[in-house]
């Protein structure tokens, strides 16, 4: 059996179905193909979800800042229903702890060049603002294994950055199905439990894709959006070689932990970067805490060769790694007596940027190493990566002349080359899961 499309996109997590959103906006007829039951159930699934501004380049920071308006504005922007209901977004605004290596002001250069609004606490505000907190500083991170962990430091955190507008969405699949839905109804197709096998070429142009029930889908354009599977495509494609920046999956753990006696986290807490503890959290559903590592040094970061065998367990060490070091910052927080959370797989670049762009082979482009810290930004490069399509598809070299990107809600322009698979390593990331 052979269909025709005019975009195939491989994958149909919140990124994939953004793509196929904003393509479909553009009148083209597209396909997303997932070897997964539905919409958003891989990583998407289980995503922090989290709406945040800091990141550590002007690109970064402005890109993440243009996207809040899609989700303070989530049901205007999907022009659609859907029968689930609509994904929530929680507006709590952040709380930034700055490590004492990293610092604060290069941040507050790129808030001041985007224009994101923040506030400047001293660490009375914080405790008066979070009284569960301590403010005793907790740098550098450690491990409950080492000795000194628990030894308490003479140094304060005596600053944090709170930033409104940030946040978390509560139900990140639901995000998935509903940019989803919003495709559907502007004529884009989602075919589910199917996997590709060949990324057929001719001349140097894709030509489509065969599944592994062996039929045949002809298209001029191929997406990958594969998540942790990415380079498994790009090497089918045959264009991971030739490129700069890679990717590759690597394995992550989240934890759950119950809210403090006397303080309920889910409706009075707020999303928090703890970057003196390398920790962040914030408000899951139950009165908990979801918290997650800031990839300090001493945690070990365990590459994944093959996306799909990997150990799905919890890890007593890292729990402990990510629950103490929460608790150091929150002192009457209760410690389980069994660990309790999720382990998936981040999509990561070589420096934690992710790849918006297209090929070395004529229509195939890609939106991946996304994972971490692009959740937020899912509307965002579904848009930027159709330009990048609509562009390349006209005639234009995006290689040579990059696309200029107005972001469309705060009115800035960026250089869409910054997320070019051929750039340099870029050294001002962090090289983390903060991007």
């Amino acid at each position: 059996m052979t269909k025709n499309v005019d975009a195939i996109i491989i994958g149909a997590g919140v990124i994939g179905c953004a793509v196929a959103f904003e393509l479909a906006k553009k009148g083209f007829k597209t396909l997303n193909i997932d070897k997964l039951p539905t919409a958003g159930f891989g990583p998407t699934s289980n995503s922090c979800a989290i709406i945040r501004a800091h990141y550590s380049t002007f690109e970064g920071t402005a890109f993440a800042y243009d996207n809040f308006w899609y989700w303070q504005n989530w049901e205007e922007y999907l022009e659609a229903k859907d029968e689930l209901g609509y994904a929530k977004y929680h507006d709590t605004g952040t709380i930034w702890i700055p490590n004492q290596v990293h610092g604060y002001k290069h941040i507050l250069d790129l808030y001041e060049q985007v224009g994101v609004e923040y506030e400047i606490w001293n660490g009375a505000k914080l405790k008066e603002k979070m009284p569960l907190f301590t403010t005793k500083s907790n740098w550098p991170p450690r491990r409950p294994e080492m000795d000194n962990f628990w030894d308490e430091s003479d140094e304060s955190v005596d600053l944090a950055i709170f930033t409104p507008g940030s946040g978390y969405v509560s139900d990140p699949q639901l995000s998935a199905h509903n940019l989803m839905r919003a495709a559907e109804a502007k004529g884009s197709q989602f075919q589910f439990n199917s996997e590709v096998i060949e990324i057929r070429q001719a001349d140097n142009r894709v030509q489509g894709v065969t599944l592994a029930d062996g039929t045949v889908i002809d298209s001029p354009i191929v997406i990958n959006v594969a998540g942790p599977h990415s380079g498994v495509i790009n090497r089918m494609a045959g264009v991971e070689k030739s490129m700069k920046v890679k990717t590759r999956p690597l394995r992550h753990e989240v934890h759950h932990v119950p809210s403090p006696a006397g303080f309920n986290f889910e409706t009075d807490g707020i999303h928090v970067s703890d970057g003196d503890s390398s920790v962040y959290f914030r408000p899951e559903v139950g009165a908990s805490i979801l918290v997650g590592s800031e990839d300090p040094e001493c945690d070990t970061k365990e590459w994944i060769d093959d996306p799909d065998v990997f150990d799905g367990a919890l890890t007593e060490s890292q729990w402990k790694a990510q629950v103490y070091r929460l608790a150091k910052r929150i002192p009457d927080l209760p410690i389980p007596e069994k660990p309790k959370g999720v382990v998936d797989l981040y999509d990561v670049s070589d420096d934690w940027i992710p790849i918006y762009d297209r090929s070395s082979l004529d229509g195939f482009y890609m939106a991946i190493g996304s994972s971490g810290n692009q959740f937020k930004n899912a509307a965002g490069a579904g848009h930027m990566l159709s330009e990048i399509i609509s562009m390349c598809e006209n005639g234009q070299d995006h290689d040579a002349t990059p696309l200029q990107y107005k972001l469309p809600n705060i009115g800035l322009t960026i250089n869409a080359g910054f997320f070019s698979r051929n750039r340099e390593v870029n050294p001002d990331s962090s090289f983390s899961v903060l991007g």
